[in-house]
């Protein structure tokens, strides 16, 4: 059996890192939301055993280190069945950039073994894998916005108002354990109120009103780029604008698909060189 799936990258509407927890990870509160921008899975399951990940990334190779490898083996060692499982995945997504590319191919490999093996575990289930593949990877098994809590796994899912986006990568890595390193935040419990109480904004304005990013000084101290990128995504209208995750995507929302259209075309000559940009909808 053999199928194509679309694993979705995500922005953060907003981020705060709340402290370093006694575990070495850090506390945040953040909503994210998946967008339309996918990598593709081609995935098949036949009798045998083993896993074989090949990718057309030089930046994300196939093999035991890709992300989408451990999480099938992962999945057949949680299940205990015995498939030969053979993955191979097309890079949309830019890597290290923010966005989520490799957890979310995580976790459409668990969903996608889930169904194609007859297994049909509750999402908690899969969640649970998820949770020891990496912080983002729980997420993305909700399959739309979510308020996440603890360092990441704790989810609570939320309805964002339709949105529009334009992505815009500069084209380098960012390291996400250097920019957590860089906030030198003290040891905290694992309390976290605010996910609970926060108020998802109901309208764009209310998500403009929200975007904060605690890691954007971090990385933009850095690299002044991104706030050069930021200032052209005002100019060509945005609505507000963010850098996504630890960076270095930038975003702007947009009120509708036209508008978001027009700032595409506007921004059009961004997209050369190593930096790419891309249009796309909340999920």
């Amino acid at each position: 059996m053999k199928r194509a799936f679309q694993s979705p990258a995500k922005v953060n509407l907003f981020l705060r890192v709340l402290g370093k927890r006694a575990d070495g990870y850090h506390e945040i509160s953040t909503l994210m939301q998946p967008v339309s921008l996918f990598d593709e899975l081609v995935i098949s399951v036949s009798e045998g055993e083993g896993i074989a990940v090949v990718s057309d990334s030089v930046e994300a190779p196939g093999g035991e280190d890709n992300l989408a490898y451990k999480a099938a083996r992962v999945f057949l060692q949680s299940t205990a069945i015995r498939r030969r499982v053979e993955i191979s995945v097309k890079k949309v997504i830019p890597v290290g950039a923010g966005l989520g590319g490799g957890s979310s191919d995580a976790a459409t490999v668990l969903m996608a073994l889930n169904e194609m093996a007859g297994i049909w575990l509750p999402d908690g289930a899969l969640m649970e894998m998820a949770a020891r593949l990496g912080s983002d990877v729980p997420f993305f098994i909700l399959k739309g916005p979510a308020l996440a809590g603890g360092r990441g796994e704790k989810l609570k899912r939320a309805y964002l108002p339709e949105l529009h986006y334009i992505l815009i990568n500069p084209g380098f890595h960012v390291s996400t354990v250097w920019v957590y390193s860089s906030l030198g935040l003290t040891n905290i419990g694992e309390n976290n109120n605010l996910l609970y109480s926060y108020e998802v904004p109901a309208s764009p304005e209310g998500v403009v009103e929200a975007l904060a990013n605690d890691l954007e000084a971090v990385t933009s101290k850095q690299y002044p780029e991104i706030s050069g990128l930021k200032e052209m995504l005002k100019g060509a209208g945005a609505l507000g604008t963010l850098m996504s995750g630890s960076g270095p995507t930038v975003f702007g929302v947009f009120h509708s698909r036209d508008e978001a259209e027009r700032a595409y075309q506007f921004l059009a000559p961004v997209n050369k060189g190593a930096a790419r940009i891309f249009l796309a909808k909340g999920l």
